[in-house]
C-alpha cells in the first residue's frame, strides 16, 4: 500500500482541528450573551472555551510533529517557531525577605509577606472560633473588624462590604481566610456585613447602596470592595487597595473553569473609590433577585467613562464556597432594565433610597440590618 502523501496527512490534521474549533466556537456563540447569562449557562460556556482551548493545544502538537517529520532531514530540524502561548504579563518584583522599613514610611504595596498561592479552607467552623483564632493572633482588630498596621503607614482605607443573607456557614470561612491576607497587605479595613430581612426576594444591589452609606458615616474611607460572601481568594497578591479602580477582582472562578464569562462580566469581587461610587449613582435598586445588577453596575462604569481594570495571569483566581441550601430566585425583569441602564442611572441608585437600618458593632464586622421593599427607591418616570 502507497503511504500517504506528507501533504495530504497534513491537511487531514488542519480539517479536523478546523471542524473541533468550529465547532466549540459555535457551541460558545450560542451559549453566551453580551452581558446577560444564567450562571448554568456560564458553565456550559467556560467548559466549551476549555475544550476549544485543549483542541488548540492539540492541534499546535499535532502540526510540530507534521513540519517536524515534513523537515527532517539526515536527523537534522530545520528551526520552526512552535511558541503558541502568550505571556500574560511581565513578571512583577516583590520585597524580598528581611526587607526592613520604618512606622513613619507608606506601606509598600508589594510586600514580602505576599507569597502568591494561598490555601483555601472551606471546612466550616464557628464564628466564635474565627473571632477567638484571630483575637489571639492580633489582639488590635477593634470592634467591628476595624485594623491598621503598626509598622507602617496604611497606603489605602479600605471598606469592605459583604451583602448577606441565611449564608451563616459561609461568613466564619470567609472572615478566616480573608482577615489575615488584608493583613499581609498592610491595609487598613473594616468590613461591614449588610443583612437583608424580611421575605422580599435578594437584592444584592440595594444592601451595597445601603452598605456604602453607612460606611461612609463610619470614617473616611478611600474605597468599598464589594465582596460576594463565598468567593475566597486564591492567591494574597491580588492586593485590594484602591489603585486601577474601578476593577474587577474576581477573574477566574473554580465554578466557571477558571475562566471569564464574557468580557463585560463584573460579578463576584469589585471595587471602586468613594468618588466613583458616587459619580455613576451607585447600584441599581431594582434588581430583585438574582443576577443583572453587576452588569449594570459595568454600564454605569462604562457610562461614566471609566474603564475595569483587572489583575493578571493567575492573581485573580478564586474558590467559590458550595451552596448546601437553595439558591435565591432569578430576576426575570433584568433584561429589560439592561436595555434602559443609562436613563435609569440618574433615577436609580443612591439618590433615591431610604431605609431604616439596625447597626451593632460585632468583634470582626459591622452589622447593618436591614428589611427593604420596592417603595424604599421609588423611581421617577424617565
Amino acid at each position: 500500500m502507497m503511504p500517504t502523501p506528507l501533504r495530504f496527512r497534513r491537511r487531514s490534521y488542519l480539517g479536523l482541528l478546523f471542524l473541533f474549533s468550529l465547532s466549540t466556537s459555535a457551541l460558545y456563540f450560542i451559549y453566551s450573551a453580551p452581558g446577560i447569562v444564567n450562571e448554568y449557562v456560564f458553565m456550559v460556556q467556560a467548559r466549551g472555551i476549555q475544550i476549544r482551548e485543549n483542541v488548540k493545544n492539540i492541534g499546535a502538537q499535532v502540526l510540530e510533529q507534521v513540519v517536524r517529520g515534513a523537515y527532517n532531514i539526515n536527523g537534522t530540524d530545520y528551526s520552526y517557531d512552535f511558541n503558541f502561548n502568550e505571556s500574560d504579563a511581565p513578571p512583577t518584583t516583590y520585597l524580598p525577605d528581611g526587607f526592613t522599613y520604618l512606622p513613619s514610611q507608606i506601606c509598600p504595596e508589594k510586600l514580602p509577606l505576599m507569597k502568591g498561592r494561598v490555601e483555601v479552607n472551606m471546612s466550616e467552623v464557628s464564628l466564635e472560633e474565627v473571632e477567638r483564632s484571630l483575637l489571639e493572633g492580633e489582639p488590635s482588630i477593634a470592634e467591628g473588624g476595624y485594623w491598621k498596621p503598626k509598622d507602617c503607614l496604611p497606603r489605602w482605607r479600605v471598606a469592605i462590604l459583604v451583602p448577606f443573607r441565611n449564608r451563616h456557614e459561609h461568613l466564619p470561612i470567609l472572615l478566616r481566610h480573608l482577615v489575615p491576607v488584608l493583613q499581609k497587605q498592610r491595609l487598613q479595613f473594616a468590613f461591614y456585613v449588610i443583612e437583608q430581612a424580611g421575605t422580599e426576594p435578594f437584592n444584592r444591589a440595594m444592601l451595597f447602596n445601603v452598605g456604602f452609606k453607612e460606611a461612609i458615616k463610619d470614617f473616611d474611607w478611600d474605597c468599598l470592595i464589594f465582596h460576594d460572601v463565598d468567593h475566597l481568594m486564591e492567591n494574597d497578591r491580588n492586593y485590594y487597595g484602591c489603585a486601577g479602580m474601578p476593577r474587577h477582582f474576581a477573574v477566574k472562578l473554580d465554578k466557571y473553569s477558571y475562566m471569564l464569562p464574557y468580557n463585560e462580566f463584573f460579578g463576584g469581587v469589585s471595587g471602586l473609590t468613594v468618588k466613583q461610587f458616587k459619580k455613576i449613582n451607585g447600584f441599581p435598586n431594582a434588581f430583585w433577585g438574582w443576577g443583572g445588577e453587576d452588569d449594570d453596575l459595568w454600564n454605569r462604569v462604562q457610562f461614566a467613562n471609566y474603564s475595569v481594570s483587572r489583575p493578571h495571569g493567575e492573581q485573580g483566581r478564586y474558590m467559590s464556597i458550595p451552596h448546601h441550601h437553595r439558591g435565591e430566585v432569578q430576576f426575570l425583569g433584568r433584561y429589560s432594565l439592561l436595555r434602559h441602564s443609562k436613563e435609569r442611572q440618574k433615577v436609580d441608585g443612591l439618590n433615591n433610597l431610604n431605609y431604616l437600618p439596625v447597626v451593632f458593632r460585632m468583634p470582626l464586622y459591622t452589622n447593618i440590618t436591614v428589611s427593604l421593599s420596592r417603595n424604599l427607591a421609588p423611581v421617577a418616570d424617565y
